[in-house]
């Protein structure tokens, strides 16, 4: 993602904190920064890494409360299987995820299937049971691995 987009998406995030009473500190800043240049997922560790040199003092905690802080804004997304982070690409609203996972590249797409989403309501319902959150992940080869 080019520097002119990652810092339209801050600017957004930015705002988005102001109207929610919440604060994006230089730190979760720096880490959301970091996510938007990723093409993939990233794990915390490596995260870590990255924001070392901008935040030469950041301990594990620091990059797992920023990564909190994020996910509550919903600003990335966790990826479960490989216990790593994504930026959302629609985050300017809570809705229900779908992630295309690439297993040679580690590309991550997100896709919005109200479809899926549905049917997975109407059958959650049928059980009685009530969605709070959905993410679901699925794993092959992108357009350029196959």
């Amino acid at each position: 993602m080019g520097t002119i987009e990652t810092e339209r998406l801050i600017t957004k995030a930015e705002k988005l904190c102001q109207q929610r009473g919440a604060r994006l500190t230089s730190t979760r800043r720096e880490v959301f920064r970091i996510l938007a240049a990723q093409s993939g997922a990233v794990g915390a560790y490596d995260l870590l890494d990255m924001l070392k040199t901008s935040v030469p003092n950041a301990k594990p905690p620091t990059i797992y409360r920023a990564l909190d802080f994020l996910q509550e804004q919903g600003f990335v997304h966790k990826i479960t299987s490989s216990n790593s982070f994504v930026l959302c690409s629609h985050f300017e609203h809570q809705h229900p995820v779908q992630m295309l996972i690439c297993d040679r590249c580690g590309d991550v797409q997100e896709i919005h299937s109200e479809g899926v989403y549905s049917e997975l309501q109407s059958q959650a319902e049928g059980q009685g049971f009530l969605v709070k959150e959905q993410t679901i992940e699925a794993h092959g080869l992108c357009a350029k691995c196959h």
